[in-house]
């Protein structure tokens, strides 16, 4: 069964990561020791609550199965469990890279397989 989780990142920051095959997290990861990701249900939060109004992101789909035991589900936001990874993202294990847009709605729009619907 597929097990899915979200990275939002910067543009600049997911070419850097594209030239060297891995990806070693943005500043907030780098400084808490792991990079943070969301699952499908917690995505939309996430881009509300830290990406508000950003234009220059994207929207990486991970396979939480190819990241082994470096990946951790710890609580975090009002208690619901995280996905954390302890080590760099191998770009072996992402499955969908998408732009993730500031609609004119006043929120991010969402590709459809994430589970909403684009605005």
């Amino acid at each position: 069964m597929s097990s899915i989780i979200y990275k939002i990142v910067s543009r600049e920051l997911w070419e850097d990561a594209q030239k060297v095959g891995t990806f070693e997290g943005a500043e907030i990861d780098v400084a808490d020791g792991y990079i943070h990701f969301s699952t499908a249900q917690q995505v939309r939060e996430t881009a509300a609550k830290h990406f508000s109004e950003r234009t220059d992101l994207l929207l990486i789909g991970i396979e939480s199965s190819r990241l082994g035991d470096a990946l951790r589900w710890e609580p975090s936001r009002g208690g619901a469990l995280f996905p954390h990874l302890y080590e760099a993202l191998s770009l072996s294990a992402v499955v969908s890279e998408d732009p993730l847009n500031w609609g004119v709605s006043g929120q991010h729009e969402f590709p459809a397989h994430v589970g909403g619907v684009s605005e």
